[in-house]
């Protein structure tokens, strides 16, 4: 019988006999041990790869469930008792109007690899924060001194809602644009003065020269795709295989690898007056000329989101293009003055009357069937009505796209660069959206053929029946007279920009036309302070890394104890198992020698020494 005992804080002690156990079990004892240690391994392992994937895959889920959640809470109002929330505001200063937004945001978590959580501010009763005056500020280019009373109603409109303990703290950017823009430079610096001047003396914001400028349109753009892409949450770095990713030549690491990142979608936007474009180019771009090169550096935004300049993967490369006289109203009246001067000049050549009675209409194939409409030039009065053929007006305004034949051009032969049709994807606002959803009800996800065919159908309807229609609300509320006359033009004219101007093949599908994102409208002011702030994580993670330096260290610790005591474990187990192999072997030796003793007694003889162990 073999006795072990071990002292523990509760002490153990048991028998083992193996004279007393089945011969099966003494025979495959070694296999015992060997099966036992395999399954302890295999436990071990099968634990880890279990903690692990909880790990990993919690902190996925949460952080999906996060911003879902995070879609929701956004329109909850903003806790102004909060200490650490923190406030930004930009001031939108545009030809018709100044508009301020008020945004704010959690202290940053720590990690370098990510953004700001900045959101738009909400007061108690869920509203946003914004308030808008007239005229612009433009108005003001004769009489810049007082340019800081026509803001000062915006800022203390901010000033009520932003914590008075916050306001030292608080970054207030005021950014001009189209209106300030075509403004002498002259002019333009006496209102920023003024601005710089006077706004300190009056308010506590963190308000610097750098923070009041009139900005480009390209400045504008990116700043737009800025905001999109953030809301969307296409910043933000996954493992998701459902996510589309896209692979990225970060520039300026052109002897580098590439990475791989989620994919950021392009906007369009078609105003009344401009359209613009905007995308990133993940890839290293060829010019076809020298001459190219430089109207493409004029085009092309580099830009790091990141708060380490070091780092590269917020590094983006962004192609933004403005196109005036491309907007929905504007495109119109360019192709209502050429068709005024055309008319005239083939009447007095030919010595016809087209348009000039109601009697001798100019047949007008973009009003919808039988519409009535008139152009008034120079004291002329032009007749129009509409004969709804959607494929002829789409020929007679191609022209207007001023394409030229040179690779990579799109409108008024400004340099492109390609887009990977098969791995990219756009959203289209404004006008985008008025044209498939106010009349067509298509918006949304953007089907080439289907439009046609609806847009075919509108403007061969006669102009009776869409009054009619109209008249029973199956419309759009916001849809008037003017969008329904001139629905058909808008339409063709869409189509065009898109695929003959943009050159989108008429089978691309990934075009998703919206007038907002989750239920909100996004401004380009959200992209701006984005930007604009994107160093002040830098604070929070030096703090982060002080304070969570010994935390870390604690909670590395308890991970490295946790699995040194498993393997600790396991080592004194085979331990245990080869001492009592051990004991088994010499209790058989034992047996042996204590039967030949036996054996000698029985027969009178005594005893020989058998030599023991040395």
């Amino acid at each position: 019988r073999i006795s072990i005992s071990c002292l523990l804080p509760a002490s153990w002690h048991f028998s083992i006999s193996p004279v007393g156990c089945p011969r099966i079990l003494n025979t495959t004892l070694r296999q015992i041990v060997v099966i036992g240690i395999l399954a302890a391994a295999v436990s071990l392992l099968y634990y880890s790869l279990v903690v692990i994937r909880n790990k990993y895959g919690r902190a996925y889920r949460d952080k999906r469930f996060h911003r879902y959640l995070a879609r929701v809470t956004d329109t909850e109002a903003t806790d102004t008792n909060n200490p650490n929330l923190n406030y930004g505001i930009v001031v939108d200063c545009g030809s018709s109007g100044s508009r301020i937004f008020v945004y704010c945001w959690p202290r940053h978590n720590g990690n370098p690899h990510d953004l700001l959580d900045i959101k738009q501010m909400r007061d108690k009763n869920r509203k946003p924060v914004v308030m808008k005056i007239k005229p612009g500020i433009s108005e003001f280019a004769s009489s810049p001194e007082k340019v800081s009373d026509y803001i000062s109603p915006l800022l203390s409109f901010a000033a009520e809602h932003v914590p008075r303990a916050k306001h030292k703290e608080t970054p207030l950017y005021i950014l001009c644009t189209a209106g300030m823009r075509i403004l002498p430079e002259s002019q333009q610096k006496a209102i920023l003065e003024d601005l710089l001047t006077d706004i300190p003396v009056h308010f506590d914001f963190l308000f610097s020269d750098s923070h009041a400028e009139v900005i480009s349109g390209k400045q504008e753009g990116v700043y737009a795709w800025i905001g999109i892409n953030f809301v969307l949450g296409r910043f933000e770095h996954t493992d998701d295989e459902d996510e589309a990713i896209v692979e990225v030549h970060v520039p300026g690491s052109e002897n580098k690898e590439a990475i791989f990142r989620k994919r950021t979608v392009g906007i369009l936007d078609m105003g009344g007056v401009s359209t613009q474009i905007a995308y990133e180019v993940p890839k290293t771009v060829s010019f076809a000329s020298s001459q190219q090169e430089e109207v493409a550096k004029n085009l092309l935004a580099e830009f790091n989101l990141g708060c380490d300049a070091h780092q590269t993967e917020h590094v983006y490369r962004v192609y933004v293009a403005t196109f005036l006289g491309f907007g929905g109203n504007a495109a119109r009246q360019r192709y209502e003055d050429s068709l005024f001067t055309s008319t005239v000049l083939k009447n007095r050549l030919l010595g016809k009357q087209t348009g000039v009675t109601s009697d001798s209409p100019y047949l007008d194939p973009c009003l919808p069937l039988d519409a009535q409409d008139e152009i008034q030039q120079n004291g002329q009065i032009m007749y129009l009505r509409g004969t709804g053929d959607f494929n002829l007006c789409r020929e007679i305004i191609q022209p207007f796209m001023n394409k030229t034949n040179e690779t990579q051009t799109s409108l008024n032969g400004v340099y492109q660069p390609a887009v990977h049709f098969q791995n990219s994807e756009f959203y289209g606002f404004s006008e985008f959206y008025y044209c498939t959803e106010d009349v067509l009800r298509m918006g949304g996800d953007y089907n080439a053929a289907k439009f046609t065919k609806a847009a075919k159908d509108y403007c061969a309807t006669k102009w009776s029946v869409l009054r009619e229609r109209f008249d029973r609300g199956l419309y759009a509320s916001h849809a008037d007279l003017h969008r329904l006359k001139y629905q058909c033009f808008k339409s063709a004219w869409m189509y065009e920009v898109f695929h003959s101007g943009f050159s989108f093949p008429v089978s691309y599908s990934n075009l998703k036309t919206a007038l907002q994102v989750y239920d909100k409208e996004v401004q380009w002011t959200l992209g701006a302070i984005l930007y604009r702030t994107r160093f002040l994580p830098l604070r929070d993670i030096q703090q982060e890394n002080f304070r969570g330096s010994h935390s870390h260290w604690r909670s590395f610790s308890f991970v490295y104890n946790h699995y040194l005591f498993f393997v600790c474990f396991l080592i004194v187990l085979l331990s245990i198992l080869l001492y009592l192999l051990r004991l088994r072997r010499i209790h058989r030796r034992m047996l042996r020698n204590s039967s030949s003793t036996s054996l000698w007694i029985e027969e009178g003889l005594p005893p020989q020494k058998i030599a023991g162990p040395l």
